[in-house]
């Protein structure tokens, strides 16, 4: 007597989960996703680079810095961490969270209608260093943090403060 075939799994419909790369990286493991086929949304904003030679230019950065999202079924995982500069799925204990398809296509469709860029979480009072520029290496407390970062760096020695306008990008939380 044949035994009856076995009951098919349902194919489950893929759902998005937010991956961790290597500093820097996101835009490769892009690449490496898509020529892989699977899909992924990296967010993008533009900002004006200053490079140590003072020269300007702009720039497409990622607006969540070492992260990248993917549409993937979950056993589908491994496809994705066996991608170069795939650190892990975000989760509790290393299991992929899903992430509501909401949120992502309500980023992507928005994400060309406002001006987005990161939030460095700077609270005024903060203990701020100055990371590039002729200051580099001073530290400070952020007085201000609208239109351009006011921070007020004091030489301890002569107990004598001064005020600094600086770009967000030069400064770091202490």
């Amino acid at each position: 007597m044949l035994s009856p075939p076995p009951p098919q799994i349902a194919e489950r419909p893929p759902h998005w989960y937010a991956i961790q790369t290597s500093p820097r990286h996101e835009k490769r493991v892009r690449e490496h996703l898509r020529d892989r086929g699977v899909e992924c949304f990296l967010p993008l904003f533009r900002t004006i680079h200053r490079w140590k030679n003072g020269c300007k230019a702009q720039v497409e950065l990622p607006l969540f810095p070492c992260y990248l999202f993917v549409s993937i079924p979950q056993r589908e995982r491994f496809r994705v961490l066996d991608v170069p500069g795939v650190l892990s799925f975000v989760g509790p204990r290393g299991e992929p969270a899903r992430l509501s398809d909401f949120e992502i296509e309500t980023l992507r469709s928005g994400l060309h209608l406002q001006k987005f860029e990161p939030y460095r979480g700077l609270a005024i009072g903060q203990k701020v260093r100055i990371n590039a520029g002729a200051l580099q290496g001073l530290e400070g407390t952020l007085v201000r943090n609208a239109n351009g970062l006011r921070v007020v760096i004091t030489v301890d020695l002569i107990q004598q403060s001064v005020a600094v306008e600086l770009d967000a990008d030069v400064v770091e939380a202490l």
